[in-house]
């Protein structure tokens, strides 16, 4: 996928011009909050040549009550300015971690795969950071820093035209060098963010699978592979940080050339007495003035370099097309009956790899369809299919008779359930877990979920019952627990279509016993696809697809296939001998 590089029109029309009044009263309050600062150089040349030249002591009354006032002013437009602006730009934060939280939430499974959980959480959290300095003081104090050096030029030239046009070559060769370093920073920013999101994506993997790590003793290659990659991050800013001193380094040494020239041409212009001490002081001020913003602009434009940096990132993910396209999904099905048809479907997860190849069968609707076979031969793969997890890539998916290709998501899986092989729980209370599909159920509900799934065989023996805490991805508690829960979660949802995916894979013999007898009930009515290696789960199944190769190897019932003592014989066999 092509690198997206938003661009600055772009980030004016959708952030900064929706938000140009309250940037005004920002632009409004530094330009009052600057034009008070340049009191101080225009009364220092007044003191000198005016109050102390003619001993005027009511007048350095008068002269320092218009500074304090001037202080004042700049002291109360500053705090103003961070309190408004800085406080839009949090919000701002708020609002676009939001929008690009709900984006990826809504992007095709196939995209999660491909990504690192850790990596996507850096992503949403810290690549909109950056606008805080489009929306906060940055932007406005870059307006105030180029305004206030525009009004100390033209003072600066009043004074001397000459002294000014001296100063003037300086800092021009500053500013080329710092068009062209901050060209090269911004991909360095850009870099530092996918670096970022790697390092913070492989420490959630370590924290995630602690238990593994400790367990094969790898702490150390953990720590070896963290400490690369924060290297890594280390070798990125050391290079933003030489480029930024770079600036900050050519700003010192051609200003400071600038500043010892004037002091010998001012000094000379003084002894010639083409010039007052006055004006001389005055022109050093106001220059002082004028160069203060050049090199803080030098900092506000590292700043928003690493802010179009993370923006860049942002818009490729803002760019990403959807799971669901309402143009190419118009239909918005209603109560479904649930039969559900394959024809001829084929995918492939790489190009020319197909996993599933020229599916074709009918599960008609309340009836238990069993996928069989082994490791890797796309049982899983066609579940997600029937699921709208995956699209074919060839063939038709129908759900009573309607394409599932033009059904809206929300309207098919608003009548789906899942029980799936890693039976995943949120942090969190039981209870909060058994209610994910459905918050607002009424207690009855949650207790018929609870006691069809038997999770009161466990919960009754825990002080708080459905509310005790669980722990991140309920580990503390035992597969086979948190299996129950999972199923407790399908049956509350209450779907027309079911998923099962080696649902009962993490249950002891007991257990199994307790669940089968909830599945029937759960299974009553429901069109359902079953995934089992434990071939024992599935010999009640209307029908049963053995899977070999991504191809449909047989069909048919349990009975039917053992009398055929094909591949389906081989396995069941193959089990009970072991």
């Amino acid at each position: 996928m092509a690198k997206s590089k938003i661009s600055i029109g772009k980030v004016f029309k959708t952030i900064v011009w929706p938000r140009k009044g309250i940037l005004l009263i920002g632009l409004i309050l530094i330009i009052i909050s600057r034009l008070a600062a340049l009191v101080l150089p225009g009364a220092s040349k007044y003191l000198m040549d005016e109050v102390i030249a003619k001993g005027d002591l009511h007048m350095l009354k008068l002269l320092l009550a218009a500074v304090v006032g001037a202080i004042v002013v700049q002291a109360v437009t500053s705090f103003l300015l961070t309190q408004i602006l800085s406080v839009e730009a949090q919000h701002l934060i708020s609002v676009l971690r939001v929008q690009v939280q709900k984006q990826v939430l809504r992007l095709p499974i196939r995209f999660f795969d491909n990504n690192k959980s850790g990596a996507l959480v850096s992503r949403i959290m810290t690549d909109v950071e950056g606008v805080r300095n489009l929306v906060g003081t940055g932007l406005v104090q870059l307006f105030g820093g180029v305004l206030t050096s525009i009004i100390c030029l033209v003072l600066l030239i009043q004074i001397s035209p000459s002294m000014t046009l001296y100063v003037l070559v300086p800092v021009l060769i500053f500013g080329l060098i710092s068009l062209k370093a901050f060209g090269y920073i911004r991909p360095i920013f850009r870099e530092r963010s996918v670096i970022n999101a790697e390092v913070t994506g492989r420490l959630t993997e370590t924290l995630n699978g602690i238990r593994v790590i400790k367990g094969f003793n790898a702490e150390p290659q953990e720590i070896k592979t963290f400490a690369g990659g924060v290297e890594k991050l280390y070798r990125n800013v050391k290079k933003t940080l030489t480029s930024t001193s770079i600036i900050t380094s050519s700003a010192t040494l051609l200003l400071g050339l600038a500043s010892t020239g004037i002091m010998g041409y001012g000094g000379y212009l003084i002894i010639q007495n083409e010039m007052t001490f006055g004006e001389f002081l005055s022109f050093t001020l106001y220059l002082g003035f004028m160069i203060a913003p050049i090199v803080q602009m030098s900092n506000i434009g590292s700043q928003l370099t690493e802010a179009f940096a993370g923006l860049d990132r942002t818009e490729e993910l803002m760019n990403m097309e959807l799971e669901e396209d309402p143009e190419k999904r118009p239909v918005k099905i209603g109560t479904i009956n649930g039969n559900v048809e394959f024809q001829n479907v084929s995918f492939a997860y790489e190009e020319g790899k197909e996993v599933v190849q020229d599916v074709s069968f009918v599960a008609k609707a309340g009836s238990v369809t069993a996928l069989v076979g082994t490791s890797g031969s796309g049982k899983t793969t066609i579940a997600g299919l029937a699921a709208s997890f995956l699209n074919p890539q060839s063939g038709k998916i129908l759900v009573d008779s309607v394409d599932l290709s033009t059904i809206s998501l929300d309207s098919y899986r608003n009548q789906l359930g899942v029980v799936l092989q890693d039976d995943f729980l949120f942090e969190g209370t039981i209870k909060e877990n058994i209610l994910f599909p459905r918050p607002n159920s009424s207690e009855q509900q949650i207790n018929d979920a609870v006691r069809a799934a038997h999770v009161g065989e466990f919960t009754d023996r825990f002080e708080n019952g459905l509310d005790t805490l669980i722990g991140e991805r309920g580990v503390k508690l035992s597969g086979g627990q948190r299996q129950r829960i999972a199923i407790a979660r399908a049956i509350l949802a209450n779907p027309r279509i079911l998923i099962l995916d080696e649902a009962t894979s993490n249950l002891d013999t007991e257990s199994e016993a307790f669940i089968q007898e909830s599945l029937r009930s759960l299974l009553k009515g429901r069109t359902t696809f079953v995934i089992a290696h434990r071939l024992s789960t599935i010999r009640q199944a209307d029908q049963i697809l053995v899977i070999e190769n991504g191809r449909i190897a047989e069909q048919g019932k349990h009975d039917e296939l053992i009398e055929k003592k094909g591949r389906y014989f081989d396995l069941y066999t193959y089990q009970a001998r072991i």
